[in-house]
């Protein structure tokens, strides 16, 4: 299993990363929270977490071992499959998560795009005593702020599952809340996922 990559940043898209490993450019896909700490032709590590199918062999990547350790834990509950954790781990920290499903806080699962009101029940009584509590794992995350953080963010929404038009309309409502400031990816794409799913 291929556990990190520690490389230089060849490459950013919405919803992944290219690392240069050795004159290898591997490909990952990232929550938005990763990518915001990643600068392009800088060198960096992610934790992997590695997905292997019949048809492809997909890397995951993670600004933490706890975020990855998380990622894969969430695959063991029923009906979660490496997507669908992604997309949680985009909307909630590992800590939040942690919280909601130890407080069985469905409201707070349920603003993951697929996630309904059955399936957040069953990650609860799946994961509830496997998580750990908040707080269990200590993550050293450094969160950088990159250029375009509008597209990164709608980018990230339209890849979560909600409609482009709708996604615009949640950052530009971000954006007149806060005009002078230049808000960090992860905390904007969550603002905007709270949107959303108020008027959703």
């Amino acid at each position: 299993m291929i556990a990190h990559l520690n490389g230089m940043v060849a490459g950013i898209t919405p919803d992944g990363a290219v690392i240069d490993v050795g004159g290898v450019g591997l490909r990952v896909q990232c929550t938005p929270d990763t990518l915001a700490g990643l600068t392009l032709g800088a060198q960096a590590q992610v934790a992997t977490s590695l997905i292997v199918r019949e048809d492809s062999l997909t890397l995951f990547g993670f600004a933490s071992d706890d975020e990855r350790n998380v990622f894969d834990l969430l695959q063991t509950a029923t009906g979660v499959g490496p997507r669908l954790a992604l997309a949680m781990l985009a909307v909630h920290s590992p800590d939040a998560l942690r919280k909601a499903i130890a407080s069985e806080d469905l409201n707070a699962l349920t603003m993951v795009s697929g996630v309904g009101k059955k399936g957040a029940q069953r990650i609860v009584l799946e994961l509830k005593d496997r998580l750990g509590a908040p707080g269990d794992a200590v993550t050293t995350k450094t969160t950088t702020t990159q250029p375009g953080w509008r597209d990164q963010v709608t980018s990230g929404l339209v890849n979560l599952g909600w409609p482009a038009r709708d996604a615009e309309a949640a950052v530009a409502a971000i954006e007149a809340e806060n005009p002078d400031q230049t808000p960090d990816v992860a905390t904007a794409l969550r603002a905007a996922l709270r949107k959303l799913s108020k008027h959703g």
